[in-house]
């Protein structure tokens, strides 16, 4: 059984992401509804989450800030500064703030906190929603070995997590945080041939997806190189080495590869362009 968080926690902005982790932790009792509190935008919202959730959801960042050890931000990159400077007043270095904001990096965060107030970034992903997701997490200057324990157990309850350096965080959002939809134009396709050859929708695209989830956890599991694990799967004279072809004269990896790349760099724009 996973250790629960007794420090009160707050989450800013209270959206998707926001929200998938909140209701993974409370079903695996890592956090307790009585140790928690949300914000959203709007009133209405507000009160329905509030009543759903069974926890205080008001509208007043200022005062979720006051009343929480563990702050976590989960507002669009280009509210990020507007936020902080609202609850800048109530951080203290005994507090913990968590940003899972695409893009905004830690220093821009410190640089308007009044104080030396630890801060640790996150990049989750969107099948945090089903408890596969993948996190990216790097540490701000003040913040040490606890706080990033204390990021890790947030994000192993939606799914996987690695700790690496913040510069490489722009490449995690263009690799695991934009791959999602990379997988599923990739998954559409494969589904689209599955009823060219012949077979039902339904079917191809359980098929499919089967089929994606499957390989994925024999890389995971077995640790080999997704070229041998290519190579098992490619018989002499076989079928599979004839798709292959048609993929390679397709440029599918190079233009697998230049999707990342153009992602990553978005991602090092995005607070500018907001």
């Amino acid at each position: 059984m996973k250790k629960p968080i007794k420090k009160r926690v707050g989450f800013l902005g209270l959206g998707k992401m926001g929200g998938i982790l909140l209701r993974a932790l409370f079903e695996q009792k890592i956090l307790l509804p009585k140790h928690a509190t949300a914000t959203v935008r709007h009133t209405e919202r507000a009160q329905a989450l509030s009543q759903e959730l069974g926890i205080p959801v008001t509208t007043d960042n200022v005062e979720a800030a006051r009343r929480s050890d563990l702050i976590l931000i989960c507002v669009k990159p280009n509210t990020v500064s507007e936020v902080l400077e609202k609850i800048s007043p109530e951080m203290s270095p005994d507090k913990l703030l968590i940003s899972i904001a695409a893009s905004v990096p830690t220093p821009y965060i410190e640089g308007i906190l009044s104080a030396e107030i630890p801060v640790v970034r996150a990049m989750p992903n969107t099948p945090c929603e089903v408890g596969c997701g993948m996190t990216g997490i790097c540490s701000g200057r003040f913040a040490d070995d606890s706080h990033l324990e204390m990021a890790e157990a947030l994000f192993k309850a939606v799914g996987m997590t690695v700790v690496l350096d913040e510069k490489h965080m722009d490449a995690v959002t263009g690799l695991s945080a934009s791959g999602p939809a990379f997988v599923y134009i990739i998954l559409e396709s494969l589904a689209e041939a599955g009823v060219k050859v012949g077979l039902s929708r339904d079917i191809a695209t359980l098929l499919v997806a089967q089929t994606v989830q499957g390989a994925a956890r024999v890389a995971l599991q077995t640790g080999r190189h997704p070229a041998l694990l290519k190579d098992a799967v490619t018989t002499p004279a076989g079928c599979t080495i004839d798709g292959i072809l048609e993929l390679e004269e397709g440029k599918l990896r190079v233009t697998l590869i230049k999707a990342v790349v153009k992602a990553t760099e978005r991602a090092k724009e995005l607070l500018l362009a907001d």
